[in-house]
């Protein structure tokens, strides 16, 4: 009977804290979403946020979980998932918010769009358990004055995840051949450099082009350049 009161009371809450939600989100400048924890669905969602995806709320209610696999890339979870877990475990004085940046993909163009994110929770049950986090999202494209420095930052951060295995496979000793490579020294130079052989400078610097892929001194620069080696 205490449990069912605590539940009924839950869900009162939720309908009075919706309610009130969505008679201000069209005015609001985003989208605005309401995410039950315990079930891993999408609770809300602004018609806008709705339209822009191009799916129903009901549907997407009924994706639950795979919600996430179908319009957000995976390769940014790993950035922002575990800020949101820490604020999910957070004592509720805490009062954290975790905002992220995460690629959406819209209906429009069916490609992967950038959007700020800001996430904090909703709704807690008697226990201060969280029971529901609400997020607000706006296009990175909106942000006229900051766009072209928020995709150079994010384009960058992307070349540093997606290759952060290569750089790691380099010995030291191709590291710092790799730094001279990208400063435009040839084999000779390098080789006097670091006191080794220009037939072994030559070895390493095939070696290293095709340990990154470079194709030219560019791809070299940029590289090391992506790495702090130069």
């Amino acid at each position: 009977m205490i449990e069912h009161a605590v539940l009924s009371n839950d869900k009162a809450c939720l309908e009075e804290k919706l309610k009130a939600l969505q008679a201000i989100d069209q005015e609001l400048p985003a989208v605005v979403i309401v995410m039950n924890v315990l079930g891993d669905y999408v609770e809300y969602m602004s018609p806008q946020g709705c339209r822009q995806l191009g799916i129903t709320l009901e549907a997407l209610r009924a994706m639950g979980s795979g919600y996430y696999e179908t319009f957000f890339n995976p390769h940014d979870v790993a950035d922002y998932l575990p800020k949101i877990i820490a604020m999910l475990d957070a004592p509720a004085t805490a009062n954290i918010v975790v905002t992220f940046f995460q690629q959406v993909r819209l209906a429009s163009t069916r490609d992967w769009v950038w959007h700020l994110g800001s996430t904090r929770v909703f709704i807690r049950d008697a226990a201060g358990k969280p029971t529901h986090v609400i997020t607000c999202v706006i296009p990175v494209d909106s942000l006229h004055h900051v766009t072209s420095k928020v995709n150079r930052l994010l384009e960058e951060n992307n070349f540093l995840r997606r290759n952060q295995h290569v750089f790691a496979s380099l010995t030291k000793r191709e590291k710092e051949i790799l730094r001279l490579m990208a400063l435009g020294f040839s084999a000779g130079d390098i080789a006097d450099k670091v006191h080794i052989s220009e037939k072994t400078a030559v070895t390493h610097r095939r070696n290293i082009k095709a340990k990154i892929g470079a194709q030219s001194s560019y791809d070299l620069t940029s590289f090391a350049q992506a790495f702090d080696l130069i």
